[in-house]
């Protein structure tokens, strides 16, 4: 008799939460990141066996004990280099790096940025919440300058990383920037993230609601989102406001706020190509760089969506081509070098 295969069950939200107790603040917005991981893996249509997350240290990094998922809760900063090396030998996994602004941008800053460089197939979440909240509250590399925090009584004379910036500089073929209290979007950036071939760099608004609340409120309360948030959608024009009467034009490569009931029209507006190299960095920069004395709206969504050969295949090729061409080593001799000798009696 022939084998009747059953097809694989369709999985839930549920099928990837733990019987582990979450222990985060109450009112953690990781809280809304996990909820946000957990609907979305269930669409992606990797079996759970063959998804892996893999975090370093920090309160992000709890995130592989509350995924129905294999994973590693690993060292200080070296998420990215464990997860190299996992993807490098199991190509075939779904590979997620959790991590934070402190453990990837300051101890593990080196090997974020190799990460991005050589392009693994992987997706990195960097929740950012602009603090060091497992250690309590001293002031990260995303803290803004003058931050008065246990570590910076007097104010903070560090001038801040910018992410997504820095993960465009060491040639990140995906960048994208979502927000804890606006879910749908999130769940669309992280699609967004793992249909990406290559290295995704997904930056996640976090709120420390206890060491950093009310950080990016502005771009997250009702009263202020819709004068200071910018939604990024492919081949549209760069509209925000109420009713999208705001707009960005380029003045050479310049970005200038208008009010489209002052008389300009969408047809001035800059209309985003997220594959747009250059004028990814300069989104990047918009809460950097003021534009008529007034402060530009920050971006969210995929800023950059690029394309480059992803090192775990180029590893694999190379291997192939020496094995075709010298055949299996053997280690002795290898171990044994070009100058040997023998000891005689």
């Amino acid at each position: 008799m022939s084998e009747v295969l059953k097809p694989a069950p369709t999985l839930t939200a549920k099928d990837f939460q733990t019987d582990q107790e979450v222990r985060w603040c109450p009112g953690c917005g990781d809280y809304v990141i996990l909820a946000s991981v957990q609907k979305v893996l269930p669409q992606i249509g990797v079996p759970r066996e063959n998804i892996v997350i893999i975090s370093g240290i920090g309160c992000s990094s709890r995130f592989p004990y509350y995924m129905n998922t294999y994973g590693m809760h690993s060292i200080h900063g070296r998420a990215a280099a464990i997860a190299s090396g996992l993807k490098a030998t199991r190509p075939e996994l779904s590979v997620w790096i959790v991590t934070g602004d402190g453990d990837s941008l300051s101890i593990g800053g080196n090997h974020t940025i190799h990460l991005l460089r050589r392009n693994f197939d992987v997706n990195v979440l960097l929740f950012n919440n602009q603090i060091y909240g497992l250690t309590k509250g001293q002031y990260s590399p995303t803290s803004e300058e003058n931050k008065r925090t246990k570590s910076t009584p007097f104010g903070s004379i560090d001038h801040p990383f910018n992410p997504l910036a820095l993960a465009l500089g060491a040639d990140a073929t995906f960048v994208a920037r979502a927000m804890d209290r606006d879910p749908k979007h999130l769940q669309e950036m992280l699609l967004r993230s793992h249909a990406h071939k290559g290295a995704s760099f997904l930056e996640i608004y976090q709120n420390c609601n206890i060491f950093n609340d009310g950080a990016f409120e502005i771009f997250t309360e009702k009263g202020s989102k819709a004068d200071h948030t910018l939604f990024l959608e492919q081949g549209q024009a760069l509209k925000f406001g109420e009713g999208g009467t705001k707009g960005i034009r380029l003045d050479g490569y310049k970005p200038q706020l208008v009010d489209l009931a002052e008389g300009w029209s969408e047809n001035d507006l800059w209309i985003h190509d997220e594959t747009d190299f250059y004028k990814a960095q300069i989104l990047t920069r918009f809460f950097d760089n003021p534009a008529n004395d007034q402060a530009l709206p920050r971006p969210f969504g995929v800023f950059y969506n690029g394309s480059r050969p992803c090192y775990e295949e180029e590893m694999q090729l190379q291997l192939e081509e020496a094995l075709a061409s010298k055949g299996f080593g053997d280690l002795d001799k290898l171990l044994q070098g070009k100058e040997t000798w023998e000891i005689v009696a």
